[in-house]
């Protein structure tokens, strides 16, 4: 018997490059005896109801193709439903792909890994109505999304380095107030940043050694450094080595509010809402397809 899944489409993803990746997976998925439904949204908004009434009809997996955008919608559609997200990836940053172990430049890949039909739980962050996958942004990195996301070009992650290079010329650390788990901490800081997952604008690994399914969020922040020094640090963003540097600090919480003027916070690279914002860990919420390699152990 066919098996029914929703293939939800970004067509407008890298220039139509999502529907050009979506042409590849397609057969993959058919070819492996799924009945696909084809699902493109013209907006955010059709696309989040066309995937709802998809999980209201009883789909095996809601899979994406798009970036971490088009992750972030599904996340707020399949919470707690127990349909699992399968990606297909066609975005700039890809996080979560890279995060759960798939395939990020191989459509048909991709989709062996919802054909192989691993799965694993994995928590999400939410903060208010709204639920996040990887990290909430609030500070430089935030600054800098906002910067990038107005850009056309270039693709990929030269985008967020040039974003970074031109911010840096008028960025002045940030007073926050920060309410760890019923502790205040009052910090003067470059960013903060909220990681359910470890990784946020296409690989910078901003709260290295999270976890995907600890019940806990990682609250990172780096304290005033020169505008060279933080130039310097931003290389090793990629290779998760800056967390040996004097100005970064970790904390481990199963909730934060951050507090602080003028700034906006981002989930998954979307823009959410003004601080002050309370993110809070919401245990085991969203089963995922992954790679072999971050398969749930039985």
């Amino acid at each position: 018997m066919a098996r029914d899944i929703a293939l939800l489409t970004n067509p407008t993803s890298g220039k139509g490059l999502g529907a050009r990746t979506a042409a590849i997976a397609l057969p993959r998925l058919r070819e492996a005896g799924f009945r696909v439904r084809e699902l493109q949204g013209a907006d955010a908004g059709e696309a989040q109801d066309l995937a709802r009434r998809a999980v209201a009809d009883g789909v095996e997996s809601l899979v994406v193709v798009g970036g971490d955008g088009m992750v972030h919608l599904a996340a707020q559609v399949l919470a707690h439903t127990g349909t699992a997200l399968g990606i297909i990836p066609s975005g700039t940053g890809n996080d979560a792909a890279r995060a759960l172990g798939i395939p990020r430049r191989d459509p048909q890949a991709a989709a062996d890994v919802v054909v192989a039909g691993r799965t694993r739980t994995i928590d999400l962050a939410k903060a208010g109505p709204t639920y996040v996958v990887n990290v909430v942004s609030a500070g430089f990195d935030a600054v800098v999304n906002e910067r990038a996301n107005d850009m056309r070009w270039p693709r990929g992650q030269m985008r967020y380095n040039l974003a970074t290079v031109a911010e840096l010329r008028t960025f002045e650390p940030i007073d926050y107030v920060l309410d760890l788990d019923g502790t205040t901490k009052r910090v003067r800081a470059m960013l903060v940043a909220v990681g359910n997952g470890p990784s946020f604008g296409g690989g910078l690994r901003i709260t290295e050694g999270a976890l995907l399914d600890d019940g806990r969020l990682d609250v990172v922040f780096f304290h005033p450094v020169s505008k060279p020094q933080l130039l310097r640090t931003f290389p090793k963003l990629f290779r998760g080595t800056h967390t040996s540097h004097p100005a970064y600090e970790h904390h481990r919480v199963r909730q934060v509010t951050i507090a602080a003027r003028g700034i906006v916070a981002y989930g998954d690279g979307e823009r959410m809402a003004s601080l002050p914002l309370t993110v809070t860990a919401v245990p085991a919420a969203l089963r995922v397809h992954v790679g072999p390699a971050v398969a749930e152990t039985p």
